[in-house]
């Protein structure tokens, strides 16, 4: 089985969680394959030189090739290469799993929290655009743990 891991690669942060993510899955299911788009330097070395016709076209082809896909959530938005990756999965019916670990998704059943959502500029929740999420969701789930994510794999083996 062939994973195709999406999330954005540009900060430390990002890149440390991706390789720390991807471990833990290549430890727990060895016989899987995972492609981390930052391990491929042919166009994530960036001190090198990728054109986006060269990054869409590596990456466009991990993706189709895909049996499976991983797609982090997190951050201000969604990051928009994840976007786009999410969409040419949900295309090729490729089941996706999103992880979103935000933490402003908790409390919801907190009355003060729920009462700020009528105050202008005091929404205590993060916000995820809705279309996005759909399409993860029509072909797969999201997950709010890595714990959970990674026993959800098992699933699509």
């Amino acid at each position: 089985m062939h994973i195709y891991f999406a999330n954005g690669l540009f900060s430390q942060a990002d890149f440390r969680f991706n390789a720390k993510l991807a471990a833990a899955i290549r430890a727990t299911y060895p016989q899987l394959t995972i492609y981390l788009p930052q391990e491929n330097a042919a166009i994530n070395d960036k001190q090198a030189y990728a054109d986006s016709k060269m990054i869409a076209h590596a990456d466009t082809e991990e993706v189709l090739k895909s049996d499976l896909m991983i797609a982090v959530l997190d951050g201000p938005v969604i990051d928009a290469g994840v976007a786009s990756e999410i969409g040419v999965a949900y295309a090729k019916e490729i089941p996706i799993l999103g992880l979103y670990t935000d933490s402003r998704q908790q409390g919801a059943d907190n009355q003060q929290k729920l009462t700020a959502l009528q105050t202008i500029a005091e929404n205590q929740f993060h916000y995820l655009n809705l279309y996005t999420t759909g399409l993860i969701k029509l072909n797969g789930a999201i997950y709010s743990n890595e714990t959970d994510l990674i026993k959800a794999i098992a699933t699509y083996q």
